[in-house]
C-alpha cells in the first residue's frame, strides 16, 4: 500500500513540475480586496490553492486517526486488565428456607346453621 501512495505522490508532482514548466511565462494579475492586487505566476495561485484545500483535510484526518488510536489502546488496556483480573467465585447456594408450619383447617359447618344468619329462638317473638 505505501508503494501506490508513493506514486501517486510522484506522478502528483511530476504534473505540477510540467504544468509549471508550460505555465512559468504568463503573469496573473490577483485583486485579493479592492486596494491589495497581486502579480504572480499561474503556477503559484495552483499551488496555493491546493494547500488551501488540502491541508484542512489531512489535518482533519490526521487528528481523527490519533483520536481513533487513543481510543483503541484504551480499549486494548481495558480488555487487557479485564482478562487478566481474576473472577470472583459465585456466592455459594444458601440454605432452603425451611416449610411453614402446617395450618390446620377449619372444621365444616353443619349444613343446616351459616354463621351469617342469626340464629332466631322463639322467646324474642314474643316480646
Amino acid at each position: 500500500m505505501q508503494i501506490v501512495r508513493t506514486v501517486i505522490w510522484v506522478l502528483l508532482l511530476v504534473g505540477l513540475l510540467l504544468f509549471s514548466i508550460a505555465n512559468w511565462d504568463p503573469t496573473v494579475t490577483v485583486r485579493i480586496w479592492d486596494g491589495i492586487v497581486v502579480d504572480t505566476k499561474i503556477p503559484a495561485v495552483v499551488i496555493v490553492s491546493f494547500l488551501i484545500g488540502f491541508v484542512p483535510m489531512w489535518l482533519y484526518h490526521r487528528g481523527s486517526r490519533w483520536r481513533l488510536t487513543r481510543k483503541i489502546a484504551s480499549l486494548e488496556n481495558a480488555a487487557r486488565t479485564a482478562a487478566n483480573t481474576p473472577v470472583a467465585p459465585p456466592p455459594a447456594e444458601p440454605a432452603p428456607a425451611p416449610s411453614p408450619a402446617p395450618v390446620a383447617e377449619p372444621a365444616p359447618e353443619p349444613a343446616g346453621e351459616s354463621p351469617l344468619e342469626p340464629t332466631h329462638s322463639g322467646d324474642e317473638d314474643k316480646r
